[in-house]
């Protein structure tokens, strides 16, 4: 019989994110009986978001006036979306971020710097994906309470 570890009992844990996540988009994927009721209600009650500026690939910054969060609508396809790539994995490619370079050198000596720094990589990357997942769950639990305001089913 496989023992589970300690580890995975603990609050903080990245297993543990993941499961909150899942169960908040779960339950909220249960509560929305019609989603196309979601369409064109923000998803909190400010109407009007701040200014954010947003940098394309060419790294020319541009300010964008937008809903941030858009609709409950496109936030709840956004989280079902991330619910099944976390369930189900994503397909794997290039990355789009890695730049093609023709240099061999240049790339041997990028990798080498790479592995170098892969725990503290790991660490950075691990303490991100915390974070955003603590918002989505939070983005899925307030979109399922608002969803129960519209439709006049508080608890």
């Amino acid at each position: 019989m496989m023992q589970i570890s300690e580890s995975y009992n603990q609050k903080n844990s990245l297993f543990n994110a993941m499961t909150r996540f899942i169960v908040a988009v779960n339950d909220m994927d249960q509560t929305v009986m019609v989603p196309s009721l979601l369409r064109d209600i923000p998803l909190d009650n400010r109407e009007l978001k701040a200014p954010r500026t947003v940098t394309n690939i060419n790294s020319t910054a541009k300010t964008a006036y937008f809903h941030r969060d858009g609709d409950m609508y496109s936030s709840y396809m956004l989280l079902k979306s991330i619910r099944n790539d976390i369930e189900w994995g994503v397909v794997p490619g290039e990355a789009p971020w890695k730049e093609n370079v023709g240099e061999t050198g240049m790339t041997a000596l990028r990798s080498s710097v790479e592995e170098e720094d892969l725990e503290k990589q790991f660490h950075f990357h691990l303490n991100g994906l915390h974070t955003v997942l603590s918002k989505l769950t939070l983005k899925a639990n307030t979109l399922t309470n608002r969803y129960k305001e519209e439709i006049g089913c508080t608890n």
